[in-house]
């Protein structure tokens, strides 16, 4: 039978490719002169860390984090920047968990949509992944497309396609 997996997974090596991009384009910035400015990837626990001078050169920090992540091709939903930054000394710090894994009420919400859609399909819960499986490779085509177009607010790759 015809599967396909849905996953929400980050490359962390193209996450620390944004990171050195976002650090060497600060650096040149003439904005930043002068200024502390700090942002370290921690691929363990797979979260950034960031520091800068001031309230709004962190908002521009994020900016362009999250432009230079676009462009390496991860999603901007992966990071998490709801946290808001807090004053630390002279600095203003700030953590940004970088998403990685379907959670499990996010998974739930996935099957409850495939289910509602009415489509033939059978959609399971495996660890951090939703396994979709159907007669035909069409049915699995058009849950993509009903995935890749519901609001959910996280990113989801789809891999394993088999026949």
């Amino acid at each position: 039978m015809p599967s396909f997996d849905i996953v929400s997974k980050v490359d962390m090596q193209a996450m620390d490719n944004a990171v050195n991009v976002t650090k060497k384009e600060i650096t040149n910035r003439f904005d930043f002169k002068d200024s502390p400015v700090e942002i370290n990837l921690n691929k363990k626990d797979s979260k950034i860390d960031i520091e800068t001078g001031d309230d709004m050169k962190m908002r521009q920090l994020i900016d362009v984090l999250i432009s230079r992540s676009m462009k390496q091709g991860i999603d901007p939903a992966a990071l998490d920047t709801s946290k808001e930054p807090y004053q630390s000394g002279k600095v203003v710090k700030m953590e940004v968990p970088v998403r990685n894994g379907l959670k499990q009420e996010d998974a739930k919400k996935i099957v409850k949509l495939i289910k509602d859609s009415g489509l033939k399909v059978q959609a399971q819960i495996m660890d951090d992944l939703v396994r979709v499986t159907a007669k035909k490779i069409d049915d699995l085509q058009e849950v993509i497309q009903l995935c890749k177009s519901s609001n959910l607010d996280f990113p989801m790759q789809y891999i394993n396609m088999r026949s």
